[in-house]
């Protein structure tokens, strides 16, 4: 019988404690720490009304997005793996 082998994008991975601020402790796959985020934008409004693509960092995110105020989406999955291992 074949082991079905789980994706990397599920793979619990273990959050840096400046992540966890925002979506909590992990471990916890790439695609949860992804959707935990957008909740956390779209609660506290960070998203560019002008530009949707950008997001407006609060100090929280600041510290994940490497001192950033101001991120696009694509930045932001890049900048978010680094606080993932």
């Amino acid at each position: 019988m074949a082991v079905k082998k789980t994706s990397a994008f599920m793979k619990p991975m273990n959050v840096s404690d400046e992540l966890a601020e925002v979506v909590g402790k992990g471990p916890m796959p790439r695609s949860e720490v992804v959707k935990k985020l957008w909740v956390y934008i779209k609660k506290h409004d960070l998203q560019d009304p002008k530009n949707k693509r950008n997001i407006n960092a609060d100090a929280s995110l600041k510290a994940v997005f490497g001192g950033k105020a101001t991120v696009n989406m694509f930045e932001m999955t890049k900048l978010v793996s680094k606080h993932l291992s």
